[in-house]
This record gives structure tokens, C-alpha cells and sequence, in this order.
């Protein structure tokens, strides 16, 4: 079984750039920033979400076959990985694995796990909160306090409301089952193994999320702080995104041809 893509073509001497959304969104969800690159691209619906709604799985493995088995699915055999929050932790746990074909990982704001019990067990509380609410409360209303959270505490009223219309047509149970399936409670610490990753890892941050600009500095990776952007870079300041993507990719070994 593979997930549902989209596929942007592009060059064909270039390696593909697979992209990954986070928790809430879609593959659609990079749709505004793909004709700022040449690559061919590939757009992942992860499971619960878009039209992989019906794809359900029981936690990061079975996740990361799931990936590897789209990419099978494509022939792409040569990429870059770009994640962002859940699709950034899918993203690392796949690039720790070392798949034949990865070229480089960038992730935005995303954990790289966990380092104690107690951090644990208070995440897996939450997140078994969150996804009772998601199950039994009207969506509109649970979307509303999810993005009341302390993380997006830069958006501003009206991008709020523009997410929660961006959302309101996800499907609840689903959204449960995989905030359940990928708690960051159930990811292992990737900070050991993401420090000897073969290829260039990247982490991408908000200069207003404080939060992951803390984590990004426990992780062996090149940090770049975007402007005039919180949590959710790439959709508060598309431009700075794309030129520091444009940056990393031009910048890798034979120019990534």
C-alpha cells in the first residue's frame, strides 16, 4: 500500500523534493511555493489526511513503509526530504533508517523526541485528550483551541480563522488515529542517530517560535532562522522559506545534479 501524492514534474537531471505536511494539513498544503523550484516534486497526503484519510497506521515504522512504498511507487530514486512539524518527525525517523536514495533532509519546526519518562508520560496525556476531543467535539470548535496553543501563539486572528477553514474538512476520527499512532510520546529520540546522518540535515525555525529554536540547538543540524515567522514558517513567510530552501539545495554537493 502507498500513500496519495501529487506530483509537480520538473527537471528531470535534478533529484525530487518529497514533501511532507504536518499534523492538520495536506500535500496540497505546499501547492503556493512549488514554482519556486525546478525539481520535480512530490506532494504526500500522510495517513488520516487529505485523500490517504482512509490509510490508517500503527505508529512510526509501519508509517515510514508507507513512505518508502509511495516512493517505490513513483521510481524516485534520488530526493530531498522536506518536513514540516509531524511531517518533519516522519521525515527524521525515515532519514535514520538511511534509505538508499536520500540525498538531504530539511525539517521545520519538528521534534526530534523525547529525552525522558516524565516528558513522555505528560505527552501522552495530552495527546490522548487531544484526539477524545477530536473524536467527540464538533471540529470547528476542537481547531479553534488547537490553534490557540502557546506554539502558534504568533498567528494572528485572521490566520487562525484561515487555517481552521483550511481544516474544518478533515475527517475526526482519522485525526484521532493518528495523533494517537504518532505521539510524540511513542517516537524514539532520533537525536544519537540524526547526529550521524551520511547526507545534509538542515532545520528551519521562526524567529518567533522560541520553543523549537531551543530544540534546534540539542540537534546536529545547520539551524536557519526564517523572519517574521512563527511555528508555521513556510505558510507565515513563504518568500524566506523558499530562498533559504533554494540556498540549501544550490548549495549541496555538485548542485545536486
Amino acid at each position: 500500500m502507498s500513500l496519495h501524492a501529487v506530483v509537480i514534474p520538473g527537471k528531470r537531471a535534478l533529484p525530487w523534493i518529497v514533501w511532507l505536511h504536518g499534523f492538520l494539513g495536506a500535500g496540497s498544503d505546499w501547492q503556493e511555493i512549488t514554482s519556486a523550484f525546478a525539481n520535480p516534486q512530490l506532494l504526500i497526503d500522510l495517513p488520516g489526511h487529505g485523500a490517504s484519510h482512509a490509510i490508517s497506521t500503527s505508529g512510526f515504522a509501519q508509517t515510514r513503509r508507507l513512505l518508502q512504498n509511495t516512493l517505490l511507487n513513483y521510481n524516485i530514486l534520488s530526493y530531498w526530504l522536506v518536513g514540516y512539524s509531524l511531517g518533519g518527525r516522519v521525515a527524521m525517523y525515515h532519514a535514520c533508517r538511511q534509505p538508499e536514495g536520500l540525498r538531504g533532509l530539511i525539517v521545520e519546526g519538528a521534534h526530534p523526541g523525547l529525552t525522558t519518562g516524565r516528558e513522555r508520560d505528560e505527552r501522552r496525556t495530552s495527546d490522548r485528550r487531544w484526539a477524545a476531543r477530536f473524536t467527540h467535539q464538533p471540529l470547528e470548535r476542537v481547531l479553534d483551541e488547537w490553534y490557540r496553543q502557546p506554539v502558534f501563539a504568533s498567528l494572528s486572528e485572521a490566520q487562525r480563522q484561515r487555517f481552521i477553514t483550511l481544516r474544518r474538512d478533515n475527517h475526526p476520527a482519522a485525526l484521532s488515529a493518528m495523533l494517537t499512532a504518532t505521539s510524540l510520546a511513542r517516537q524514539p529520540n532520533l537525536r544519537a542517530r540524526l547526529a550521524k546522518l551520511p547526507v545534509p540535515f538542515h532545520f528551519l525555525c521562526g524567529e518567533r517560535d522560541t520553543r523549537f529554536h531551543a530544540i534546534a540547538q540539542s540537534i546536529a543540524a545547520r539551524c536557519h532562522t526564517l523572519p517574521d515567522a512563527g511555528h508555521n514558517a513556510h505558510r507565515e513567510n513563504p518568500q524566506a522559506f523558499c530562498a533559504c530552501l533554494t540556498s540549501i539545495l544550490h548549495a549541496s554537493p555538485e548542485e545536486n545534479l
